[in-house]
């Protein structure tokens, strides 16, 4: 028996409603459905009654309710006894977050003994994936919303940056507005490598009415400098947390009026409670983010 199928099922217990506990998991629906039914058939008794329209407990469910939330209570506090982390903590990164990274490592360590940290820079999909497999304790990612069977968790949010050729006509200015670069093609995160950032910014033109000329999509960081160095009538959209380590050949411009993705993201597993959840994401967050908490976001599915 899973704890994430108990946790689900306490959930739409609490909720009677498996959308509303799918937003309050941050997962998809399908997802919660699959467990709760999971753990009605290995448990062998009906724990829901279900109607298009409403959701209710069985005698059965009240009694598992009880002893669910017993065993989910347990749970953290065999966490919290265990103390705060020790050993090795291995997390999923992106570029352009060394500051943020640090400063979050230096969160948790002050919370208990050291440890060792172990980076991993995965593309996306294979970052998500070690994160299911265990082979990651956290991840960061950019622009992602939802992850099936993970917990996703707003830390903060990024302007995006135009990255333009230092022999571009904007490139001296302080900031530069869409409008100026609609003759030239613009550059893309990889739909394959980074399918979350690449349609995060994508959303964010979306919403400004802003249609651009499209190219092939963006290699590495240091490819994407050089490429763009040379090839003035070409630009990156890109967080500005990813273009600060661009100099030489190219220039960031801040854009003018300002634009958004929703940001970045601690991605963990979906069996941890909010009890261990939160001082992690805590120690990532923006103060900003603190003092005024964003809601969590859907879970990825």
């Amino acid at each position: 028996m899973e704890l994430r199928a108990l946790r689900y099922f306490v959930t739409v217990a609490e909720e009677l409603h498996f959308g509303r506990a799918a937003e309050r998991l941050h997962i998809v629906q399908p997802a919660v459905s699959q467990q709760v039914a999971r753990l009605e058939r290995e448990l062998g008794v009906r724990l829901l009654d279900r109607s298009p329209r409403t959701v209710r407990l069985t005698d059965a469910g009240n009694r598992v309710l009880a002893a669910a939330r017993e065993a989910l209570q347990a749970v953290d506090r065999v966490r919290a006894a265990a103390g705060p982390p020790t050993g090795t903590i291995r997390i999923g990164t992106v570029p352009g977050l060394a500051a943020r990274l640090q400063r979050g490592i230096d969160t948790l360590r002050r919370l208990g003994p050291s440890f060792e940290t172990v980076l991993v820079d995965l593309p996306l999909p294979e970052r998500l994936a070690a994160l299911r497999r265990g082979d990651l304790d956290l991840a960061l990612a950019r622009g992602v919303t939802q992850a099936e069977g993970l917990r996703v968790s707003l830390a903060w949010t990024e302007p995006l940056h135009a990255v333009v050729s230092v022999r571009h006509p904007a490139a001296n200015r302080r900031s530069v507005r869409l409008t100026d670069l609609t003759e030239e093609v613009l550059r893309l995160p990889s739909p394959r490598s980074d399918p979350a950032l690449h349609e995060a910014v994508k959303t964010a033109l979306r919403e400004v009415g802003f249609t651009p000329r499209e190219g092939r999509p963006l290699g590495t960081v240091e490819d994407t400098m050089v490429e763009l160095g040379v090839n003035w009538c070409s630009w990156a959209l890109l967080p500005a947390g990813q273009v600060s380590s661009m100099t030489g050949t190219v220039r960031a411009l801040p854009l003018d009026p300002p634009l958004e993705i929703r940001g970045t993201v601690l991605v963990l597993d979906d069996g941890l409670t909010d009890q261990c959840l939160s001082p992690v994401v805590d120690a990532f967050r923006d103060p900003a983010a603190l003092a005024h908490p964003a809601p969590e976001t859907a879970d990825l599915a």
